[in-house]
């Protein structure tokens, strides 16, 4: 099998996790600067075999698209021609920066540590990949 790599796009930084081959386990990646995000995944799908790429889909509260999506769509359409052969899924994203802000305090981070936006970026792609993997488990 191959790896599901996610992504939490940003204006500034953009989150990444990925799956374990076997889609067993959803870990986080790296964050990478948005501009250098097209080469950055170009390079990471030369080295390692991916066969889905999930990128957050961000709503508001009245399930209509967050003002980031404007950027998104476009690079989503950038993604499918750069990568014609792979899978593009969407999945929304409502409330992961919370959710990782939560996890973090669990973790036992210390407040600096928790100010760190790149390390909240890739704990939500991890949770928006977790939550791609459930969503796969519960329809197959």
């Amino acid at each position: 099998m191959a790896r599901i790599l996610a992504i939490d796009y940003g204006n500034k930084r953009t989150g990444i996790a990925v799956t374990d081959p076997l889609q067993i386990i959803a870990s986080a990646l790296t964050t990478v600067h948005t501009k250098d995000l097209l080469d950055f995944l170009k390079d990471y799908v030369k080295r390692e075999e991916v066969e889905i790429i999930v990128v957050g889909e961000p709503k508001q509260m009245n399930n209509q698209p967050s003002e980031v999506e404007k950027q998104i769509t476009p690079f989503v359409k950038k993604l499918k021609s750069t990568f014609p052969q792979k899978q593009i899924e969407r999945v929304d994203e409502r409330f992961t920066s919370l959710m990782a802000q939560r996890s973090m305090i669990e973790m036992g981070l210390k407040k600096r540590e928790r100010q760190n936006k790149a390390t909240v970026d890739e704990i939500s792609a991890t949770i928006i990949l977790q939550t791609y993997l459930e969503n796969k488990k519960r329809f197959t």
